[in-house]
């Protein structure tokens, strides 16, 4: 499996991805609303793309998805239940999308930033997990817009949690910076996302640092929740948490601090 992640340098930050077959030369474009750039890159490596996948309905996700087509008559694909228009096959937790002869990605259904998200996990040596808006780089997706934050806790503790700790991690946003602030806001003695915020404060997007999930467990608080110091700061800013407080009512509070953050 062959992945370039493309900067898209505009103004929500997006990471656009391209999945390929080594094989074949068959590609999947995953969220690409930069369609120029996928288009571009497809062409410069010789691949061809067969198939698009949404991760969820956002425009900002399914913006390039007509003009993508146009140009390569390729399949759209998305979750069953999202709206979203023109969609070939719906997708649901445990489908299977193959790319060329070598590639196949295993769909996990993943409410929480919208009801209808979807991140895919690929099914190689070392697994690679195309996130979406679920999972960022030391950080967590919001829920503002039909999104639910108990359904984002249960797809953490419940799906993401449990992934291999060597599994890359390929969000749909370059949040990093921001993410690793708010960590060390509710972790100031956090020494590895100090560390990573050092690493990374100067990097180019177009070469983001990937993490992995073991990495995102030392770094983001939102897989933090039996931290004693971010136990302690949280009862700070919500004195009447239970005693001692679950791990469901620290994700939740973390995430509405998040919100304005």
């Amino acid at each position: 499996m062959i992945v370039a992640q493309i900067w898209t340098a505009n103004a929500y930050r997006n990471f656009n991805y391209l999945i390929a077959c080594p094989e074949t030369g068959e590609a999947l474009a995953i969220d690409p609303l930069d369609h120029r750039k996928c288009l571009e890159m497809a062409c410069d490596r010789g691949w061809q793309i067969t198939q698009v996948l949404n991760t969820h309905e956002h425009p900002d996700h399914t913006g390039g998805n007509r003009a993508m087509i146009d140009a390569t008559s390729a399949e759209l694909l998305a979750h069953a239940g999202a709206r979203i228009s023109g969609v070939d096959r719906g997708l649901k937790a445990g489908d299977a999308v193959r790319v060329g002869k070598t590639v196949e990605l295993e769909v996990l259904d993943t409410p929480g930033h919208t009801m209808s998200h979807i991140c895919l996990l690929s099914h190689t040596d070392q697994p690679g997990l195309f996130c979406g808006d679920t999972l960022f780089n030391a950080g967590a997706g919001n829920c503002h817009n039909g999104g639910h934050p108990e359904e984002l806790y249960t797809t953490f503790t419940g799906q993401l949690a449990v992934l291999s700790d060597e599994t890359l991690v390929y969000p749909g946003h370059d949040y990093i910076a921001n993410n690793l602030a708010f960590t060390m806001d509710r972790e100031p003695g956090n020494a590895a996302a100090s560390r990573v915020a050092l690493q990374t404060a100067e990097q180019d997007p177009a070469n983001a640092l990937v993490t992995t999930l073991g990495l995102e467990k030392e770094i983001n608080v939102f897989f933090r929740l039996q931290n004693p110091e971010v136990i302690e700061r949280l009862r700070l800013a919500f004195p009447k948490m239970k005693q001692p407080p679950d791990a469901r009512e620290i994700f939740l509070k973390l995430r509405e601090l998040r919100n304005d953050w």
